[in-house]
């Protein structure tokens, strides 16, 4: 006799974010009021950067990890953009190198001191000046060390190597209109935009030619996203003619119609998405929302599969994700978001939940979890605290299943 499976097997079904206490947070800081569809923060296992209000010019506070609690008004910025600051990137082969895109036109990178900033920085690295109009996109490239790709407001792309600060190639002819988002694949070899004129494109960017493109891949006017996975699908978010928000996954080999379709809300704010490679695991943060919702990409119908969500009380101005070598694996962290609210920036952390009873050594037996519930030195160690063992006791060692009790 068969029965239809009622809920979906999966290991991140219960997956559960939680707020650090107040005294982890990054409190008094005065995030940027500037209008553009950036995450306004860059976050890597020393440094968190966030764009913040500067009068005469654009700056971005960049602070150690371990430096919570209320951040004071003259802490040092990096400052040397004349214009707002609009987007920000951490080298991911440098935890100390940082880029940075602005109203100015120019791309400025900056290292940073090994223990942060003592005093205000105004000279970057290199400077990188090929854009007509303001830099909203920054992002390094995932393999291959000094190469970054800048995108701005004259519809350009540009990749340079950061080392000599020269062009290595100049996209100027596959963009009609305003850049919303480029999402490099996971090993460079292409990118994909997603652009004013409602197309999703995949670039190869050495070669220069147009790989796919997708017009119309979300039929509304408001802003878009595109980013890779791992398998080389892409999963976009934007609006429905009607304004209602979405999500759509695509097949690259056949941008037709989308493998998966799903309408989420009717809200008005661009729909941020972070996505976890080793979990297939989406996480879509909508600026303004509460609230966090995350999905897990299958190669099973439908496809989108719905997790939970996480709510909070403030709505969020910006978001940053841990990359996974600053995560705490061993409480069973597989995500950490810094929330932007208008003040202050808040750590989420999404923890998946284990079983009481940890594995047993391989000659060993498992034990029932009455005994897990226990307080000896040795079960305090794996995680119990402050219960009951009735059949510990010292001397004697633990009473496994199966074993006769005296």
């Amino acid at each position: 006799m068969s029965f239809r499976k009622v809920v979906r097997q999966s290991k991140f079904r219960h997956v559960f974010g939680q707020p650090v206490k107040n005294d982890q947070c990054y409190e008094d800081i005065r995030v940027s009021r500037v209008t553009w569809d950036s995450t306004f923060c860059a976050v890597n296992p020393k440094f968190l950067a966030v764009i913040v209000e500067a009068s005469g010019g654009g700056a971005f506070l960049v602070l150690p990890l371990n430096k919570t609690g209320r951040i004071d008004k003259a802490y040092p910025t990096v400052c040397g953009h004349t214009g707002p600051v609009l987007d920000i990137d951490w080298c991911p082969h440098n935890d100390e190198v940082i880029a940075s895109g602005s109203e100015d036109c120019t791309v400025m990178v900056w290292q940073i001191p090994e223990n942060g900033l003592a005093s205000p920085l105004t000279e970057p690295v290199v400077v990188l000046e090929g854009h007509t109009k303001r830099v909203g996109i920054v992002t390094w490239h995932p393999t291959a060390r000094n190469v970054l790709l800048s995108a701005g407001c004259d519809n350009v792309v540009l990749i340079w190597n950061v080392g000599t600060a020269e062009e290595l190639y100049r996209l100027d002819t596959l963009h009609p209109d305003l850049i919303y988002n480029v999402s490099w694949n996971r090993n460079g070899s292409l990118f994909c935009s997603a652009c004013k004129d409602k197309s999703v494109r995949i670039i190869d960017p050495r070669r220069g030619t147009l790989v796919a493109e997708r017009e119309k891949a979300h039929e509304g006017a408001r802003p878009m996203r595109a980013i890779f996975l791992a398998d080389g699908k892409v999963f976009t978010t934007g609006f429905s003619r009607m304004s209602e928000r979405q999500l759509a996954l695509w097949d690259p080999e056949n941008l037709e119609e989308p493998m998966a379709l799903q309408e989420l809300d009717s809200s008005n704010g661009a729909l941020l998405p972070f996505y976890d490679p080793d979990t297939s695991v989406v996480y879509v943060c909508g600026k303004g929302d509460s609230s966090i919702r995350y999905f897990e990409i299958t190669d099973e119908s439908p496809y989108i599969h719905f997790l939970n969500t996480f709510t909070s009380k403030e709505p969020q101005r910006g978001m940053g994700s841990m990359p996974k070598r600053g995560l705490e694996v061993s409480k069973c962290e597989i995500a950490r978001f810094y929330k932007l609210h208008e003040r202050k920036c808040e750590p989420i952390v999404m923890t998946v939940p284990r079983k009481v009873t940890p594995p047993a050594p391989s000659s060993s037996r498992w034990a029932i979890e009455g005994v897990w519930s226990g307080a000896c030195d040795w079960v305090w160690l794996v995680g119990c605290t402050n219960a009951h063992m009735p059949w510990y006791q010292p001397g004697v060692g633990l009473c496994l299943a199966g074993d006769k009790q005296e």
